[in-house]
């Protein structure tokens, strides 16, 4: 099977990404899909809806599992990806489009917190050994 140069593209950047910018491309994936399961159940289209709202959940689920807890905040996040991971589960059950908007602000909101901490320099610090 050949790989798109897109996809080689892909598999380069997530190869040299700092953990920082790893962990806003994956809020990137959660919110595309989280958009995409909405747009499905504007639509009508219970496919597009389910595949792209188990994808965030999924996304959900690597954010909790990679989470450190000798950090105190780990415990907090862990509940926050919690919540966000059940209001998509309910959004796809329950085919409620507000539910996924809200796990969709949430999601915006984290990734905007997440982009601003990656640019401190404590947080750069960290990401390059230092």
């Amino acid at each position: 099977m050949m790989i798109s140069p897109y996809e080689k593209y892909r598999q380069s950047s997530v190869k040299t990404s700092t953990p920082g910018q790893l962990l806003i491309m994956l809020f990137d994936g959660a919110i595309r899909f989280t958009k995409a399961g909405a747009e499905g159940i504007t639509t009508a289209d219970i496919q597009k809806s389910n595949l792209n709202l188990v994808k965030a959940q999924a996304i959900m689920s690597e954010l909790m599992g990679s989470l450190d807890a000798s950090y105190e905040i780990s415990n907090s996040l862990f509940g926050l990806y919690e919540y966000i991971r059940h209001l998509l589960i309910q959004a796809n059950v329950k085919k409620d489009k507000k539910l996924a908007e809200e796990a969709l602000e949430h999601l915006t909101e984290l990734r905007m917190t997440w982009l601003e901490a990656s640019k401190s320099p404590s947080m750069q610090e960290h990401s390059n050994g230092g």
